[in-house]
């Protein structure tokens, strides 16, 4: 996936924000919760990174599509060993997920606020 295209798709996810951070990181966010990473220090180190659900981490990992993040992997974080390393349609469906996890443990009223419930 292009990383215009990885940054369009999150944008296009309820309620997703994105700042720029370390080393001109693209940071996607929801509530002010990380969900995704791409560019910047993460480019020049791999693919891009993004939260997974316990099973999606193992396999990810077990496949070696994936390595854990860096500084993240405790939380069952991602970091793709490249940009090509799933097709679009499936790397599109983690990064659902990926936010779909992050605004479930918003509160419930920070998750009405952002139109989430």
């Amino acid at each position: 996936m292009r990383p215009k295209t990885f940054e369009t798709h999150c944008l296009r996810l309820p309620a997703a924000t994105k700042v720029v951070q370390w080393e001109g990181t693209s940071v996607f966010k929801v509530g002010g919760k990380m969900f995704a990473l791409a560019g910047g220090f993460i480019e020049r180190s791999g693919g891009f990174m993004f939260k997974t659900s316990h099973m999606a981490y193992q396999l990810l990992i077990e496949q070696q599509l994936a390595r854990p993040a860096p500084y993240l992997a405790r939380g069952k974080w991602v970091q793709l060993l490249g940009n090509d390393a799933l097709p679009d349609a499936e790397l599109k469906t983690y990064l659902d997920q990926a936010h779909a996890l992050i605004a479930a443990k918003l509160t419930r009223k920070s998750r009405k606020a952002l139109g989430l419930d």
